[in-house]
């Protein structure tokens, strides 16, 4: 950046000429830097997603496709900036190829996936908090905005409803402080359903229970076999 700021100062006072070619390297430059810290990289596929943006457990800004039996299809959205991106789009002919994506730590009921296509309209803006990747599906903490200040983690909130059971994080090591961190945060969303009984975990009724146990009494279903064949 320092580099690039004393080419432009020398050459505000270069002839036409010198400055715009000085001008074309100061940019040349500046998509190289750019480009080399993949600010402003469209990814389109898991496998693109540089290794230490995994490890560092980087955030993505995205927006959603689709949610399938799979996961979430999420369109990455990079970072913009004025002048370099539509440079870069033009020069690389962007798509809109989606990113698979798996709720980390997470195992969906279908209701959970029904509430999920309700509550993520298409072109919703989330924001991929990066766990791990496997093959061609990311792994992320999934959070929607609520408001200009708060967000909600949809891996938490699908548990906290009893939409979904927590499960090994995938692509992590279960002995190490990111592994126990999410374990506990979303152990923590999971009790609360159980103690509330949400969702899978919402108790049958006295009567529900009667019912249950009477039409599976033997006794039961052997009279109503006998009534059936004497009408």
């Amino acid at each position: 950046t320092c580099f690039t700021g004393r080419i432009l100062a020398v050459c505000s006072n270069a002839p036409g000429y010198v400055l715009n070619i000085s001008t074309g390297l100061a940019i040349a430059g500046v998509i190289v830097i750019a480009r080399s810290i993949r600010l402003i990289t469209k990814f389109q596929a898991a496998s693109e997603i540089p290794a230490h943006f995994i490890e560092r457990n980087v955030s993505l800004r995205g927006k959603v496709h689709s949610i399938t039996e799979k996961g979430l299809e999420v369109e990455h959205v990079p970072i913009y900036l004025p002048v370099l991106s539509p440079l870069l789009s033009r020069v690389k002919g962007v798509s809109k190829s989606p990113l698979l994506v798996h709720l980390a730590g997470v195992e969906l009921t279908p209701e959970g996936r029904v509430w999920l296509q309700k509550n993520l309209a298409p072109a919703q803006t989330v924001w991929l908090k990066l766990i791990s990747r496997e093959d061609d599906m990311l792994h992320c903490l999934v959070s929607q905005s609520r408001g200009s200040v708060l967000s909600q983690c949809l891996n938490e909130e699908v548990l906290r409803l009893g939409l979904a059971r927590t499960t090994p994080v995938t692509g992590v090591l279960p002995d190490s402080r990111l592994y126990w961190r999410l374990h506990k945060r979303l152990h923590r969303a999971e009790v609360k359903a159980e103690r509330k009984g949400r969702g899978l975990w919402k108790e049958d009724s006295l009567w529900e229970r009667v019912s249950k146990a009477v039409s599976n009494n033997t006794l039961f279903r052997l009279m109503r076999r006998i009534f059936k064949r004497l009408d």
